[in-house]
């Protein structure tokens, strides 16, 4: 059993103390039936006692009879170890039961209301001895009366017997109240799971209050720590953003102002570059994704390649799509237009004349695989690629060679991967992995 559950642990619990109370239930409600049985057979002795006391008569010679004895059959069933003796104080036996034969009791001294004893052969006896007077006589007598032990433990065993299967019942019960208890309990922790479960993938924006009033502070406080998210994202974007306008806008004037062919239009390019990588890698690593959200995937590819139709139209370019309609992104849209629009923008700027995109979700897992019939790279410049303004063709078609890096980022920062390899098409393959 995991103790790390806390189903296991209320259970263990459970089981303990159910088990201690059900032995102890055993002991004292067993310890009150033998008393009770004991006392029955106490009780038979002591109106035995009664009966012979009652039936002693004085002769006039001075020898004691009893008139009338005890008519119990257990008395006169030879050795049967039911008995009774009457005797002097200086332990003449006056008379006893028929079922002594020839044998004699040995009683204790004193008072005894119900003790142990041995009987004439070592049998365990149950006792019971009353010292009398006899009316207008001085004479000392006493009368003891023995049951067996065995009896006594037998009847005590038959009614322990349906006190075990009714404590079992019992626990049996018990443990399994105990267990709908618990998995009742815990129904709320586990609904409560699933929707942070909803949350995380996209399918809804909050939590719903639990019905359990424990749940209920831990749920708000959720749903603020999810609205204090959203507020730190919007505005860290727009600071980015205004910090992306105050440095682009300098930039773009310092390049106007200088003649096309100025060696300073180099250091120009290059520092646009790099600002635009570190703006872009801070925007996916400073941001955490934004939870509660999920995006539709084929109408993003539709938008993307609605803006690119025109430069893929010049170029002569088929585009074939291949997306479920119900494919969702475990996040917000405008990350997916940024790892799609890199990777459809490449595709168009190398493919010769084909493009395929492919998406399949399978789980919790979606998959964008963007293909092209271009030159693709070698395996040793995937790594390359990957860099911050990493460049394969400093001659080719313009860009900032951060496209591949900018999809990496952001799909690292999802939990997701990119993979590039070499298409079926001839050309470059990109595959990325995002959460569903």
């Amino acid at each position: 059993m995991r103790l790390d559950s806390i189903r296991a642990r209320l259970l263990a619990a459970a089981a303990l103390w159910l088990t201690l109370a059900l032995l102890v239930s055993w002991w004292i409600i067993g310890a009150v039936l033998t008393r009770f049985v004991t006392d029955r057979f106490d009780a038979e002795a002591a109106a035995i006692v009664d009966t012979v006391i009652a039936g002693v008569e004085v002769a006039g010679d001075g020898t004691v009879t009893v008139a009338r004895p005890p008519t119990d059959p257990r008395l006169a069933m030879p050795l049967s170890l039911w008995a009774w003796q009457l005797q002097t104080a200086d332990g003449r036996v006056v008379a006893r039961a028929p079922s002594l034969l020839d044998l004699y009791l040995d009683p204790p001294t004193g008072v005894v209301t119900g003790g142990a004893g041995i009987g004439p052969e070592g049998e365990p006896l149950r006792v019971m001895r009353r010292p009398f007077t006899l009316a207008g006589s001085d004479s000392q007598l006493a009368v003891t009366v023995t049951a067996p032990q065995a009896e006594i433990d037998t009847a005590v065993a038959r009614v322990r017997r349906p006190l075990a299967v009714a404590l079992i019942v019992l626990g049996a019960g018990l443990a399994l109240a105990s267990v709908v208890q618990v998995g009742w309990g815990l129904r709320s922790l586990a609904r409560m799971g699933r929707d942070i479960r909803a949350v995380r993938t996209g399918q809804a924006e909050a939590l719903p209050l639990p019905p359990v009033a424990e749940l209920r502070p831990v749920a708000l406080e959720i749903n603020a720590l999810l609205d204090a998210n959203r507020t730190v994202i919007g505005r860290a974007r727009d600071h980015l953003g205004n910090l992306a306008h105050s440095l682009k806008t300098p930039m773009a004037a310092l390049a106007n102002s200088l003649p096309g062919d100025h060696a300073g239009q180099l250091l120009i390019a290059r520092m646009d570059r790099q600002i635009g990588w570190h703006l872009r890698r801070a925007r996916s690593a400073g941001s955490p994704r934004l939870l509660g959200h999920a995006t539709a995937v084929a109408p993003v590819i539709d938008d993307i390649l609605m803006v690119l139709r025109r430069a893929a139209e010049d170029r002569g370019l088929t585009v074939t799509v291949a997306c479920p309609p119900g494919a969702r992104f475990a996040g917000e849209r405008q990350d997916l237009e940024e790892i799609l629009g890199n990777l459809l923008e490449n595709a168009v700027k190398y493919a010769v004349s084909r493009i395929r995109v492919e998406v399949a979700q399978t789980g919790e897992q979606l998959a964008v695989t963007v293909a092209d019939d271009g030159p693709g790279m070698a395996d040793a410049d995937h790594a390359r690629a990957l860099s911050r303004g990493g460049r394969l063709d400093e001659m080719g078609p313009p860009g900032a060679g951060l496209g591949l890096a900018i999809v990496a980022d952001l799909a690292a920062l999802h939990g997701g991967t990119l993979r590039l390899g070499r298409a079926d098409l001839g050309g470059l393959e990109a595959r990325v992995t995002l959460p569903a």
